[in-house]
Protein backbone atom coordinates (compact mmCIF):
# COMPACT_ATOMS: atom_id res chain seq x y z
CA UNK A 1 0.00 0.00 0.00
CA UNK A 2 1.00 3.54 -0.81
CA UNK A 3 0.04 7.48 0.46
CA UNK A 4 -0.12 8.87 -2.84
CA UNK A 5 -1.19 12.69 -3.57
CA UNK A 6 -4.37 12.96 -5.65
CA UNK A 7 -6.50 16.00 -7.33
CA UNK A 8 -9.97 15.88 -8.03
CA UNK A 9 -12.28 18.97 -9.20
CA UNK A 10 -9.27 21.05 -8.54
CA UNK A 11 -8.67 20.09 -5.32
CA UNK A 12 -5.13 18.44 -4.06
CA UNK A 13 -5.30 15.52 -0.90
CA UNK A 14 -3.40 12.42 -0.16
CA UNK A 15 -5.38 8.50 -0.34
CA UNK A 16 -4.31 5.47 0.54
CA UNK A 17 -4.49 2.73 -2.81
CA UNK A 18 -4.97 -0.40 -0.77
CA UNK A 19 -8.61 0.78 0.81
CA UNK A 20 -11.16 -0.41 -1.06
CA UNK A 21 -14.41 0.26 0.93
CA UNK A 22 -13.92 3.35 2.50
CA UNK A 23 -13.65 6.75 1.15
CA UNK A 24 -11.11 9.08 2.68
CA UNK A 25 -8.53 11.19 2.24
CA UNK A 26 -5.93 13.97 3.75
CA UNK A 27 -6.36 17.20 2.74
CA UNK A 28 -4.36 20.05 2.09
CA UNK A 29 -3.97 24.21 2.55
CA UNK A 30 -4.86 24.66 -1.60
CA UNK A 31 -8.33 24.38 -3.45
CA UNK A 32 -10.46 26.28 -0.71
CA UNK A 33 -12.22 29.10 -0.92
CA UNK A 34 -10.33 31.51 2.19
CA UNK A 35 -8.58 34.30 1.96
CA UNK A 36 -5.20 34.71 4.18
CA UNK A 37 -4.16 33.85 6.85
CA UNK A 38 -6.60 30.69 6.18
CA UNK A 39 -5.44 30.26 2.20
CA UNK A 40 -7.06 28.55 1.03
CA UNK A 41 -8.93 25.00 2.19
CA UNK A 42 -9.30 25.64 6.13
CA UNK A 43 -10.86 23.34 7.66
CA UNK A 44 -10.98 24.55 11.20
CA UNK A 45 -13.99 25.43 12.57
CA UNK A 46 -12.81 27.69 15.35
CA UNK A 47 -9.71 29.13 13.63
CA UNK A 48 -11.25 32.43 13.19
CA UNK A 49 -12.18 31.93 9.22
CA UNK A 50 -15.71 32.63 8.38
CA UNK A 51 -18.27 29.68 8.90
CA UNK A 52 -19.69 29.28 5.42
CA UNK A 53 -16.20 29.28 3.77
CA UNK A 54 -15.31 26.32 5.96
CA UNK A 55 -18.11 24.82 4.76
CA UNK A 56 -17.45 25.41 1.40
CA UNK A 57 -14.08 24.21 2.00
CA UNK A 58 -15.19 20.80 3.44
CA UNK A 59 -17.62 20.46 0.59
CA UNK A 60 -15.52 20.77 -2.05
CA UNK A 61 -12.75 18.37 0.05
CA UNK A 62 -15.23 15.97 0.60
CA UNK A 63 -16.47 15.54 -2.82
CA UNK A 64 -12.87 15.61 -4.00
CA UNK A 65 -11.96 12.47 -1.44
CA UNK A 66 -15.65 10.77 -2.20
CA UNK A 67 -16.80 11.51 1.24
CA UNK A 68 -20.48 13.15 2.22
CA UNK A 69 -20.10 16.76 3.63
CA UNK A 70 -23.37 16.58 5.41
CA UNK A 71 -22.03 13.02 7.53
CA UNK A 72 -19.30 14.81 9.37
CA UNK A 73 -18.69 13.53 12.68
CA UNK A 74 -16.03 16.14 14.47
CA UNK A 75 -13.98 15.84 17.59
CA UNK A 76 -12.38 18.47 19.96
CA UNK A 77 -9.18 17.37 20.11
CA UNK A 78 -7.04 17.48 23.54
CA UNK A 79 -4.16 15.74 22.74
CA UNK A 80 -4.23 12.37 24.90
CA UNK A 81 -5.46 8.61 24.13
CA UNK A 82 -9.40 9.27 24.25
CA UNK A 83 -10.97 7.22 21.60
CA UNK A 84 -14.72 7.39 20.75
CA UNK A 85 -17.24 5.28 18.88
CA UNK A 86 -20.07 7.21 17.18
CA UNK A 87 -22.87 6.95 14.99
CA UNK A 88 -25.61 8.50 12.86
CA UNK A 89 -26.80 10.02 15.90
CA UNK A 90 -23.05 12.25 16.24
CA UNK A 91 -23.62 13.75 12.57
CA UNK A 92 -22.91 17.75 12.84
CA UNK A 93 -25.26 19.82 11.69
CA UNK A 94 -22.90 21.70 9.53
CA UNK A 95 -20.37 21.24 7.76
CA UNK A 96 -18.62 24.36 9.93
CA UNK A 97 -20.11 23.23 13.35
CA UNK A 98 -17.08 22.42 15.55
CA UNK A 99 -16.45 19.59 17.23
CA UNK A 100 -18.05 19.16 20.75
CA UNK A 101 -17.03 15.79 22.25
CA UNK A 102 -13.34 15.28 23.72
CA UNK A 103 -11.77 13.05 21.78
CA UNK A 104 -8.40 12.41 19.74
CA UNK A 105 -9.60 9.74 17.63
CA UNK A 106 -13.28 7.86 16.43
CA UNK A 107 -14.46 4.98 15.50
CA UNK A 108 -17.57 3.14 13.74
CA UNK A 109 -19.02 0.47 12.26
CA UNK A 110 -21.52 2.90 10.77
CA UNK A 111 -21.29 2.77 6.69
CA UNK A 112 -22.19 6.92 5.35
CA UNK A 113 -20.71 8.51 9.33
CA UNK A 114 -17.40 10.51 8.28
CA UNK A 115 -14.97 10.53 10.75
CA UNK A 116 -13.16 14.05 10.91
CA UNK A 117 -9.99 14.64 12.74
CA UNK A 118 -7.79 18.05 12.68
CA UNK A 119 -3.95 18.47 12.41
CA UNK A 120 -1.05 21.22 11.01
CA UNK A 121 1.38 19.20 11.79
CA UNK A 122 0.07 16.64 13.86
CA UNK A 123 0.01 12.99 12.57
CA UNK A 124 -3.07 12.09 11.39
CA UNK A 125 -3.90 8.38 11.17
CA UNK A 126 -6.72 6.52 9.20
CA UNK A 127 -7.99 3.23 10.17
CA UNK A 128 -10.03 0.18 8.04
CA UNK A 129 -11.07 -3.16 8.65
CA UNK A 130 -12.23 -4.56 5.49
CA UNK A 131 -13.35 -7.72 6.43
CA UNK A 132 -15.41 -6.76 10.06
CA UNK A 133 -16.20 -3.66 8.16
CA UNK A 134 -15.33 -0.98 10.70
CA UNK A 135 -13.06 2.45 10.82
CA UNK A 136 -11.07 4.97 12.70
CA UNK A 137 -8.88 8.11 12.92
CA UNK A 138 -6.97 9.15 14.99
CA UNK A 139 -4.86 12.58 15.66
CA UNK A 140 -1.41 12.07 17.10
CA UNK A 141 0.20 15.04 18.21
CA UNK A 142 3.56 14.44 20.25
CA UNK A 143 1.31 13.22 23.61
CA UNK A 144 -0.61 11.24 21.75
CA UNK A 145 1.96 9.09 20.18
CA UNK A 146 3.64 8.89 23.11
CA UNK A 147 0.52 7.57 24.32
CA UNK A 148 -0.04 5.37 21.34
CA UNK A 149 -3.76 6.97 20.45
CA UNK A 150 -3.08 4.58 16.92
CA UNK A 151 -2.36 1.67 18.65
CA UNK A 152 -5.77 2.58 21.23
CA UNK A 153 -7.85 3.03 17.84
CA UNK A 154 -6.80 -0.15 16.89
CA UNK A 155 -7.21 -2.40 19.83
CA UNK A 156 -11.14 -0.37 19.91
CA UNK A 157 -12.12 -1.47 16.64
CA UNK A 158 -10.97 -5.16 17.88
CA UNK A 159 -12.34 -4.72 21.24
CA UNK A 160 -15.87 -3.35 20.15
CA UNK A 161 -16.37 -5.20 16.55
CA UNK A 162 -14.14 -8.08 16.87
CA UNK A 163 -11.56 -7.09 14.25
CA UNK A 164 -8.27 -8.87 13.69
CA UNK A 165 -5.38 -6.78 13.91
CA UNK A 166 -3.68 -8.44 10.67
CA UNK A 167 -7.10 -7.69 8.73
CA UNK A 168 -6.97 -4.15 10.01
CA UNK A 169 -5.04 -1.55 7.17
CA UNK A 170 -3.31 1.72 8.13
CA UNK A 171 -2.75 4.97 6.51
CA UNK A 172 -0.52 7.42 8.19
CA UNK A 173 -1.04 10.87 6.49
CA UNK A 174 1.11 14.20 5.90
CA UNK A 175 2.62 15.29 9.21
CA UNK A 176 5.90 17.07 10.80
CA UNK A 177 8.79 14.63 9.65
CA UNK A 178 12.06 13.85 11.81
CA UNK A 179 13.83 16.52 9.16
CA UNK A 180 11.85 19.52 11.09
CA UNK A 181 11.06 18.14 14.64
CA UNK A 182 13.62 19.32 16.66
CA UNK A 183 12.61 19.14 20.35
CA UNK A 184 14.31 19.30 23.98
CA UNK A 185 14.39 16.35 26.29
CA UNK A 186 10.29 16.39 27.07
CA UNK A 187 9.30 14.82 23.93
CA UNK A 188 12.08 11.78 23.80
CA UNK A 189 11.41 11.08 27.04
CA UNK A 190 7.48 10.63 26.92
CA UNK A 191 8.14 8.43 24.05
CA UNK A 192 10.33 6.24 26.30
CA UNK A 193 7.72 5.95 28.62
CA UNK A 194 5.50 4.87 26.58
CA UNK A 195 7.55 2.51 23.81
CA UNK A 196 10.56 1.48 25.66
CA UNK A 197 13.99 0.94 23.48
CA UNK A 198 11.62 0.87 20.72
CA UNK A 199 11.65 4.23 21.02
CA UNK A 200 15.28 4.86 20.37
CA UNK A 201 14.68 3.80 16.24
CA UNK A 202 12.70 7.05 16.38
CA UNK A 203 15.12 9.49 18.30
CA UNK A 204 18.64 11.15 17.26
CA UNK A 205 20.34 13.46 19.25
CA UNK A 206 21.63 16.64 17.76
CA UNK A 207 24.68 17.95 18.51
CA UNK A 208 25.33 19.81 21.18
CA UNK A 209 23.53 17.66 23.87
CA UNK A 210 20.09 19.49 24.59
CA UNK A 211 18.34 18.78 21.57
CA UNK A 212 16.72 15.86 19.41
CA UNK A 213 14.82 14.78 16.03
CA UNK A 214 12.14 12.97 16.70
CA UNK A 215 10.04 10.84 14.34
CA UNK A 216 6.16 10.78 15.17
CA UNK A 217 5.41 9.06 12.13
CA UNK A 218 7.35 5.98 13.06
CA UNK A 219 6.60 6.25 16.48
CA UNK A 220 3.14 5.76 15.15
CA UNK A 221 4.21 2.96 13.12
CA UNK A 222 5.69 1.41 16.03
CA UNK A 223 2.62 1.47 17.72
CA UNK A 224 0.07 -0.17 15.17
CA UNK A 225 2.91 -3.37 14.98
CA UNK A 226 2.53 -3.28 18.72
CA UNK A 227 -1.09 -4.00 18.37
CA UNK A 228 -0.65 -6.55 15.91
CA UNK A 229 -0.91 -4.73 12.46
CA UNK A 230 1.05 -6.65 9.73
CA UNK A 231 4.13 -4.43 8.45
CA UNK A 232 2.53 -4.44 4.87
CA UNK A 233 -0.85 -2.85 6.16
CA UNK A 234 0.81 -0.26 7.10
CA UNK A 235 1.07 3.14 4.36
CA UNK A 236 3.21 5.82 5.55
CA UNK A 237 2.94 9.64 3.95
CA UNK A 238 6.30 11.02 3.04
CA UNK A 239 5.15 14.53 3.23
CA UNK A 240 6.79 17.07 5.48
CA UNK A 241 3.96 19.96 6.48
CA UNK A 242 6.79 21.90 7.79
CA UNK A 243 9.21 21.73 5.14
CA UNK A 244 6.13 22.32 2.50
CA UNK A 245 4.73 25.24 3.72
CA UNK A 246 2.79 26.30 -0.25
CA UNK A 247 0.76 22.51 0.64
CA UNK A 248 0.54 22.17 3.83
CA UNK A 249 -0.04 24.47 7.41
CA UNK A 250 2.38 23.99 10.10
CA UNK A 251 1.73 25.06 13.12
CA UNK A 252 5.73 25.03 14.02
CA UNK A 253 6.28 27.04 11.36
CA UNK A 254 3.25 29.54 11.35
CA UNK A 255 1.75 29.39 14.99
CA UNK A 256 -2.15 30.28 14.99
CA UNK A 257 -2.30 32.58 12.07
CA UNK A 258 -3.06 29.73 10.11
CA UNK A 259 -6.11 27.10 8.82
CA UNK A 260 -5.77 23.54 9.90
CA UNK A 261 -6.18 20.73 7.56
CA UNK A 262 -8.36 17.66 8.17
CA UNK A 263 -8.60 13.53 7.56
CA UNK A 264 -11.53 11.86 6.60
CA UNK A 265 -13.18 8.17 6.37
CA UNK A 266 -16.11 6.88 5.65
CA UNK A 267 -17.47 3.59 5.38
CA UNK A 268 -19.21 2.94 2.45
CA UNK A 269 -22.31 0.35 1.55
CA UNK A 270 -26.06 0.75 2.61
CA UNK A 271 -26.71 2.87 5.67
CA UNK A 272 -27.52 1.27 8.77
CA UNK A 273 -31.59 2.21 9.46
Amino acid sequence: MKVTRRERGGVPFYACDGFAGAVHGFSTRLGGVSPAPWDSLNLGAARGDEAERVAENFRRFCAAAGCDSAALVKNRQVHGDRVRAVTRADIMASPDAPGVFEADALVTDVPGVCLTVFSADCIPVLLFDPVRRAAGAAHAGWRGSALGVAARTAEELCTRWGCAPEDILAAVGPGISACCFETRADVPQALRRGLGAEAEDCIRPLPGGDKFSVDLKRANVRWLLRAGLRPEHIAVCSACTACSGEEFWSHRRLGERRGSMAAVIQLTGPAAN
